[in-house]
């Protein structure tokens, strides 16, 4: 059969979901100024497809720019079609990003951080899902026969991420049914989300060819365990040496790491909105479901919102280098552009208010409840005088609108429905 290869030009939107247009491959070659055209309200689309109330209309165009850097070709040598991903800016028609692009928001996020700190966001994302080939048997907890029965999966997915130039780290049975995690080497700035996106969609794409589904989605079951994504999160200085580690002070955090974390934890409920971003994010974010429910920052605590990772002597590596918050309320109904340029926009609040940290014996008492729903941290997030400004008017508008309108789309559905309903989505 004649075949020609196709590459996607695409974008992570406000859904979290990849979505553009195919051109073929070729294109990218013998166009290197190629522009796709795309639709302002596009970014209202909602996880299931809908479009509820939008600022733009029918009005207006913008087009996505792809990325070369941010690029993945992947031959899975099966006679398959290549898994060709570039992800793209979406610009206004004269060039300058548009106010709703999920990239440029995070750009301007992490431009502020280092013209405020002098410093780089180093960033890596710990992802959970649930993989559909295997048995959903009660011992999966970690177990080595849950890692066996996966059978190919994890080699070819692996695989996969080291073809599109990744560094996988780790790959392993998690604590749900069916739960796989998966962590590759952390990232400076903005390849840390474009590597998030390459995750997700690398092991969809592995997943499919062997007849199943790797699964997302926040929670499966009303009454299981969640599958959450963990952003962990450090600072580089202009000399490329740590930035957010001093093991002489509390949470062996820096000065300028503390005013970061602590800005982080000021606004976390509002952050919720947009790093838990889905109806069902909040039955994960309920106690005894190994996922937090206060804003509390506590060291090697994986109940904490923002955990203090351990540091491990011995490694041969510097404690500084291997120093990490964890921020946990978020999962992959994310995209992973809003999320981390959200956390990074709070910390810089952090970092110019010079804001504290309370003490490790006062942390959990003075911490602030997380929201029960989506549509309560949507108040809180409207509330935040702050994200006006992070996101401007337009993209604050929009994102609100958006997820309102995903609430009105599954309101009367039951938590079971809730759960099936979203699994087949992410």
């Amino acid at each position: 059969m004649i075949r020609e290869e196709l590459a996607f030009i695409g974008t992570c939107d406000v859904s979290g979901q990849v979505r553009g247009k195919g051109v073929p491959a070729a294109e990218l070659v013998d166009r290197p100024h190629l522009r796709i055209g795309w639709t302002p309200t596009n970014v209202m689309i909602t996880a299931f497809g809908t479009i509820g109330e939008t600022p733009f209309g029918a009005l207006g165009d913008v087009m996505m720019i792809p990325d070369r850097a941010a690029e993945i070709r992947v031959d899975f040598e099966d006679g398959g079609p290549i898994e060709h991903l570039v992800l793209a800016d979406i610009c206004e028609p004269e060039g300058g990003p548009w106010a709703c692009c999920p990239r440029a928001f995070l750009r301007r996020a992490l431009a502020r951080l280092k013209d405020l700190a002098g410093v780089e966001l180093l960033a890596g994302f710990e992802q959970e899902f649930a993989y559909s080939g295997v048995e959903a048997l009660g011992g999966n907890r970690y177990w080595l026969d849950a890692f066996r029965r996966q059978g190919s999966f994890g080699e070819a997915y692996v695989a996969a991420l080291r073809e599109a130039g990744l560094d996988p780290e780790t790959f392993l049975a998690e604590y749900g049914l069916q739960q796989y995690e998966v962590t590759c080497a952390p990232a400076v700035g903005m390849a840390a989300a474009d590597q998030a996106v390459f995750v997700r969609e690398l092991a969809r794409a592995t997943a499919h060819r062997f007849g199943h589904r790797a699964v997302f989605s926040p929670i499966l079951d009303p009454d299981g365990v969640g599958n959450g994504v963990h952003i962990h999160l450090s600072l580089t200085g202009r000399d490329g040496r740590p930035a957010a580690y001093d093991s002489t002070r509390p949470y062996r955090l820096s000065e300028l790491g503390e005013r970061f974390a602590a800005g982080i934890l000021h606004h976390m409920p509002a952050l919720c909105a947009v790093t838990a971003p889905s109806v069902i994010s909040y039955m994960r974010l309920t106690p005894n479901r190994w996922a937090p429910t206060i804003a509390n920052i506590a060291v090697q605590d994986r109940a904490a919102s923002l955990r203090i990772c351990p540091t491990f002597g011995g490694s041969g590596e510097d404690p500084a280098r291997q120093f990490n918050m964890e921020y946990r309320p978020a999962d992959a109904a994310a995209s992973p552009y809003l999320a981390l340029g959200a956390v990074v926009q709070a910390g810089c609040e952090g970092i110019e208010k010079s804001l504290r940290v309370p003490a490790p014996e006062e942390a959990e008492r003075a911490a602030k409840p997380l929201p029960r729903s989506l549509g309560a941290a949507l108040e809180l997030l409207e509330a935040t005088p702050e994200a006006k400004r992070w996101f401007g008017e337009t993209l604050l508008d929009a994102y609100v609108k958006h997820k309102r309108s995903e609430i009105a789309v599954v309101e009367k559905l039951t938590p079971a429905e809730l759960c099936q309903r979203y699994a087949q989505l992410y």
